[in-house]
């Protein structure tokens, strides 16, 4: 497990934009964002669309945005596609201290074949991803474990999550990662609800609320 590195991206202030001019920019290759937070006022700002996806897809959670004369420690909180999901819109984007504590969501990257498989076993990964507390340098691309000792008919619990000094999973630690099952077995009860009480959970940049004001002038 690799911890989060700040990325440093170049950017630039903004005013309020149409919705005609929203589309022009992002035309010419940038992303309408906003700064805020640290009882500081919000700043409106426009990112390299593909250079901001690119550190976003390699596990990027923290950036450096320069702009002009200064630079902000942002961490991305969410990120508005389009209706297909294909095309970024917009980016919120939170000021952070690097010494202070986030809550965010990381991937869980399941390694190795359960010794369970050599049973007529098969593995089922019920949570994709967790909710960390962590500082925000801490916070990592993903968390790795191994499941080659799950045998047949064991499961995998957040509690067992090899998390770093100074990281705590904010679910129940009983909630199920991972089961091997006998090939065409049903899913037992109390499984589907642990991952039924876990809720599904979506990645910190995939946004679930609506363009600003402004984007709809």
């Amino acid at each position: 497990m690799s911890e989060a590195t700040t990325v440093s991206i170049d950017g630039k202030a903004r005013g309020t934009l149409s919705k005609k001019g929203n589309r022009r920019v992002r035309a010419e290759g940038w992303l309408p964002g906003i700064i805020y937070g640290h009882k500081q006022d919000p700043v409106a700002v426009l990112l390299p669309t593909k250079e901001l996806v690119r550190v976003l897809r390699q596990g990027a959670h923290v950036l450096t945005v320069n702009l002009g004369g200064g630079s902000e420690q942002v961490l991305v909180k969410e990120v508005q596609f389009d209706a297909l999901g294909s095309e970024p819109l917009h980016v919120d984007m939170a000021r952070v201290d690097l010494n202070e504590r986030v809550t965010v969501t990381v991937p869980i990257v399941l390694r190795g074949t359960p010794k369970g498989a050599a049973e007529g076993g098969v593995l089922e990964q019920i949570l994709g991803e967790v909710e960390v507390e962590c500082v925000v340098t801490q916070i990592p691309e993903s968390i790795r474990v191994s499941v080659a000792e799950l045998g047949l008919g064991e499961a995998l619990h957040v509690r067992e999550l090899p998390l770093p000094e100074g990281m705590e999973a904010t679910v129940d630690g009983e909630t199920v990662v991972a089961v091997v099952r006998e090939l065409g077995e049903a899913p037992e009860e109390e499984e589907a609800a642990a991952a039924g009480e876990a809720g599904p959970m979506e990645p910190e940049v995939i946004a679930r609320r609506k363009a600003e004001e402004e984007e709809a002038k």
